[in-house]
């Protein structure tokens, strides 16, 4: 699917992968995000072929020129998860609005394991 919006030089299409991209090098570039994971075992099978490592735990919808983003992350032990947990949400939040220029609605957070 893509991202579909207007402005005065015309029509811009933004496909998923590319926001899903772009929220990863957000997440990872947090403190206290290890890695991402994927959502399914579907999924992994899908990464064993697929290069780009950026975009595996993330999951995008879009409604109504509304994005919402699903993370799907391994954090740090010792680390306060629920601040690194806003953190990421802001980090994702800023750097999805700056690139497509439309509203993300919400940011969910799915820790799925911890690292040491």
């Amino acid at each position: 699917m893509t991202v579909d919006t207007n402005n005065y030089y015309g029509n811009i299409s933004i496909s998923d992968d590319a926001i899903r991209v772009v929220a990863g090098f957000a997440v990872l570039d947090c403190y206290g995000v290890v890695d991402l994971v994927p959502k399914s075992f579907k999924d992994s099978a899908q990464e064993l072929f697929n290069k780009e490592s950026y975009s595996r735990g993330i999951k995008i919808h879009n409604v109504d020129n509304r994005i919402f983003i699903d993370v799907y992350c391994i954090m740090k032990y010792g680390v306060s998860i629920s601040a690194v947990s806003e953190s990421l949400k802001k980090s994702v939040k800023y750097s999805v609005e700056n690139f497509t220029g439309m509203i993300v609605d919400s940011v969910n957070v799915h820790v799925v394991g911890v690292r040491v």
